[in-house]
């Protein structure tokens, strides 16, 4: 993890730093042919750069120059070991200027700077090696096809894929989907964003200068009408890797049906419970997984933990120290290193989780709820209804709603009641409890006495309406970047007249 500096210092490196502006096609900088879209800071409000976005036919070159790299195999058909060293670098570099993209995350996105410093950007670098050093170590397979013939099962990279990324974790989400399908041999094409391109297009500059060939990997700011839409629909477009709304989701499956029916993946929303069994110990550390499941990152996180469904026997000494717990969370400027809260994405976002924070008189408010322009504190509901929009809709923001429960039965069934199924966790001390919990939760990840979502080592993804078609991370997630083919081969002697069909 990196050392922090003083706020001052990072100010400093703030206002030097070169911000991009352009989209970056065919392994340069280049104006986009759509409208100036400005970045702003989401803390101060204020412009950071204008870039020139892009629209349909900037979306058609790029798809133009995805495919002839991906053709002439300049990428594609290079040895795996190749690709693995290119990449290896790729991360170098990012881990060489790792401090500049930290700060242009934080600034561009309201992230605190310590979480950029300390875990997006670490973990993003550590996404780009972990792929890179799996490239060459993916075997193939052979089936039981017996002594007369040989039965190959191959993977081959799809081909052009698009990688649409949200603004929550703007620099994170593009390494997990660009590393393994880069790895696999895939012309990528991203399009971040429209909040939050900036580290994307710094990040092509990095990939270029690492050695990867033009046309490898694209990136295209614009709205999602003039640039998400037309990948989507793109006849020549083979996969589209997307992680946001669920809404939103659901447009790239109509987009896929009305168009070549290209793969498609979607992460999504998430309603992720926190189960708390009577027979829990250590209830301050419990408190302490909770509050960071809830606020990390603003609640601006598919996987935050916004439901509280607590045993009524430790509610209430649970509770005090959740709320002890949510005071040390400091709220401020994202710059200063002392900050554990930043600013959320927008006014439009903040506004919509401003709706949330007036929920009618029969509900308790714990700590915080007091919205202050961008800004809102570690927000906590209690007495909260099973079927309130507080215990059943994304609210995406540092909002935690508690449900009381009498039962581990009745906690689980809550928990499932829900259109999402990303997350849960469970606490108890019971283990053989803990695994019949764990494998009752209808959810992608579950963890055990703590809040997390394993590791890159680990398949990332949601049951319901929070997932389809793949998985973020591990050695699945190559998978899904991949096509199958099986190979036949006729091993038989035509001379015995016993031809293998």
């Amino acid at each position: 993890m990196s050392d922090l500096l003083t706020h001052e210092e990072y100010l400093a490196i703030a206002q030097s730093l070169e911000l991009p502006r352009a989209a970056f096609i065919d392994g340069k900088y280049q104006k986009g042919r759509g409208v100036s879209l400005t970045t702003v800071n989401p803390a101060t409000s204020e412009p950071l750069c204008d870039i020139v976005s892009c629209n349909s036919d900037d979306v058609d070159l790029a798809v133009e120059k995805a495919r002839e790299a991906f053709e002439q195999g300049v990428w594609s058909k290079q040895h795996p070991s190749y690709r693995k060293a290119v990449l290896i670098r790729f991360a170098k570099l990012m881990s060489r200027n790792s401090r500049e993209l930290a700060v242009m995350e934080s600034l561009d996105s309201g992230k605190p700077i310590r979480d950029c410093e300390q875990v997006d950007i670490p973990e993003s670098i550590h996404a780009m090696t972990w792929h890179a050093e799996a490239t060459d170590k993916l075997y193939d397979q052979a089936a039981p096809s017996g002594d007369d013939a040989m039965a190959v099962i191959v993977r081959e990279a799809i081909g052009v894929v698009a990688a649409v990324l949200p603004w929550n974790f703007p620099l994170l989400m593009l390494a997990w989907k660009i590393a393994p399908a880069l790895a696999a041999g895939n012309s990528v094409i991203v399009k971040p964003a429209e909040q939050t391109s900036l580290t994307a297009l710094r990040m092509a500059e990095l990939a270029s200068e690492a050695g990867l060939p033009r046309g490898v990997f694209q990136v295209l700011p614009g709205d999602g009408p003039s640039v998400g839409e037309p990948l989507g629909r793109h006849p020549d477009v083979d996969m589209v890797s997307f992680t946001g709304s669920t809404a939103t989701g659901r447009r790239f499956l109509h987009y896929a049906a009305d168009s070549n029916l290209k793969k498609v993946v979607l992460e999504c929303g998430g309603k992720n419970p926190a189960l708390v069994f009577e027979d829990a110990e250590h209830l301050d550390s419990v408190a302490e997984h909770i509050v960071n499941g809830a606020f990390w990152n603003m609640g601006e996180n598919c996987s935050a933990s916004s439901r509280l469904i607590v045993h009524e026997a430790v509610k209430e000494p649970l509770l005090e120290h959740i709320v002890a717990r949510c005071r040390e969370w400091c709220v401020g400027d994202p710059l200063n290193p002392s900050t554990q809260m930043g600013a959320l994405i927008d006014k439009e976002h903040a506004a919509k989780v401003a709706s949330y924070l007036s929920p009618g008189d029969d509900i308790k408010t714990l700590v915080g709820g007091v919205m202050d322009g961008a800004f809102l504190g570690a927000t906590v509901f209690d007495d909260v209804p099973a079927d309130h929009k507080l215990a059943v809709e994304e609210i995406f923001g540092p909002v935690l709603s508690v449900i009381t429960v009498g039962s581990m039965d009745e906690g689980i069934e809550i928990a499932n009641d829900s259109d999402y199924g990303l997350t849960a966790s469970v606490f108890t001390a019971n283990g053989k409890r803990a695994i019949r919990a764990a494998k009752a939760l209808k959810a992608g990840t579950v963890t055990i006495n703590c809040y997390g979502e394993g590791d890159i080592s680990t398949p990332f993804g949601g049951y319901k309406q929070s997932g389809f078609g793949g998985r973020d991370n591990s050695l699945h997630a190559h998978d899904q970047y991949t096509e199958l083919k099986t190979i036949w081969i006729d091993l038989s002697d035509p001379a015995s007249g016993d031809q293998v069909v």
